[in-house]
């Protein structure tokens, strides 16, 4: 279970950072077109994307003793999305015995630390200001 669980959140870290550096080589995300950024369906669709989040970050929160740990897991994935769940993911099943049963990894069990979320958050910023340089 674990070896597919590290497989899968691999597979969704890697597609998330190729399909969104593709996009921002494509078009600036600052650069969207009102017509798009306005489009109901895109509203629609950026909701169930941010209601997702936020319903993953409440099992996080229950995993997740330190406030600290919680708050930066918070904006790690409202600034990243699927790529912070997907490192997340990683951190949990590298930190699980290779035999661990799914309650845990689903159950509260070793803490990540959150130098994880804040070295995520850092380098949103680091590769956002230099997107934004060029």
């Amino acid at each position: 279970m674990i070896i597919g669980l590290r497989t899968f959140f691999s597979v969704v870290l890697l597609s998330m950072i190729g399909v969104t550096s593709w996009a921002g080589w494509q078009v600036p995300l600052w650069e969207i077109p009102r017509s798009v950024g306005g489009h109901p369906w895109f509203i629609a669709t950026l909701g169930d994307a941010y209601w997702g989040f936020f319903t993953f970050f409440v099992w996080l929160s229950y995993k997740e003793p330190s406030w600290l740990s919680r708050a930066l897991w918070l904006i790690a994935i409202v600034l990243l999305g699927n790529m912070a769940m997907a490192v997340y993911g990683l951190a949990v099943t590298f930190t699980a015995r290779p035999d661990a049963s799914p309650s845990d990894v689903l159950l509260r069990a070793t803490p990540i630390p959150p130098k994880l979320p804040a070295l995520l958050i850092a380098a949103f910023g680091i590769v956002g200001g230099i997107a934004a340089a060029t």
